[in-house]
C-alpha cells in the first residue's frame, strides 16, 4: 500500500558538506549563494517556498507561495490581504517559510516576525506583474467558498470587462485588498543533506545586534 512504499522510500545523501568556515559572513550572501546554485541547476520554481501560519487560537496551516525579494530587511511575498494566511498574520504576526531545494538535497529554513511592507513597494513589484495576473488579483476573493468554478469565471470576466481586458492599454491599479508581506528573521537555517543521515545543519541566530552561527544535531 501507499504507506508500505512511503515507508521505505530513502535517500543517501552523498553531496559534499557544509563547513562553519565555508559560510558566509551574513546569511543573506549565503542565501544568495545557494539561491544561484538552485537557479542554476534548473531547480523548479526555486523562488518557491512552504509558509506556515498560525491564527490566534493556536491552528496552524502551511502553503506554498513565491518569495518575491530577499534583502537583509528580510524576504517578501504577495497576497490577498483579505486570504486565510493573511488573517493569520494579522492575529499573530509570526511565520516561518522552508525553501525545499530537494534536487540539491538542501534546504533554507527562516523563522521570524511578520509585518505589511508599504504601499509604495506593494505598487512597485505590482507594476512588473503580466495583465492576467493583476486580473486574477482583482478577481479572487481568496479563501472564500465558492459555488462552482463557474463563479469564478463570471468574477474574471467582469474584471476584465472593468479594465478592458487582456488588451487593455490602461493601467490596471493594485487593489487596495492585495499587497505584500516582509518576514524579517530572527533565526536562518541552513540544511545540507549528507550520508547516513548525519546532516548538517547550520543556523544563523540573531542575538540582539549581532548574528551567530550554531550547528545543530540532524
Amino acid at each position: 500500500g501507499t504507506a508500505d512504499r512511503m515507508a521505505q522510500m530513502l535517500q543517501n545523501y552523498a553531496d559534499a558538506g557544509l563547513a562553519e568556515r565555508d559560510l558566509a559572513p551574513d546569511w543573506l550572501t549565503q542565501f544568495r549563494r545557494w539561491f544561484d546554485d538552485a537557479v542554476a541547476a534548473g531547480v523548479t520554481e526555486p523562488n518557491g517556498m512552504v509558509l506556515a501560519t498560525a491564527a490566534a487560537d493556536g491552528t496552524v496551516a502551511a502553503r506554498s507561495v513565491l518569495a518575491k525579494g530577499v534583502d537583509e530587511r528580510g524576504v517578501v511575498f504577495y497576497t490577498n490581504y483579505t486570504s486565510a494566511k493573511s488573517h493569520d498574520l494579522d492575529e499573530n504576526p509570526h511565520a516561518a517559510v522552508t525553501f525545499p531545494w530537494y534536487d540539491l538535497h538542501r534546504q533554507v529554513h527562516l523563522r521570524g516576525t511578520v509585518a505589511r511592507v508599504d504601499r509604495a513597494t506593494t505598487d512597485a513589484y505590482w507594476a512588473t506583474r503580466p495583465r492576467g495576473s493583476q486580473i486574477g488579483a482583482w478577481a479572487s476573493p481568496q479563501s472564500a467558498v465558492l459555488g462552482d468554478r463557474a463563479a469564478l469565471d463570471e468574477m474574471q470576466a467582469e474584471v476584465e470587462r472593468r479594465f478592458g481586458g487582456l488588451d487593455g492599454v490602461e493601467p490596471i491599479p493594485a487593489p487596495p485588498h492585495w499587497g505584500g508581506w516582509r518576514i524579517t528573521p530572527v533565526t536562518v537555517e541552513f540544511w545540507q543533506g549528507r550520508t547516513g543521515r548525519l546532516h548538517d545543519r547550520l543556523r544563523y541566530r540573531r542575538d540582539a545586534d549581532e548574528w551567530v552561527v550554531e550547528r545543530l544535531a540532524p
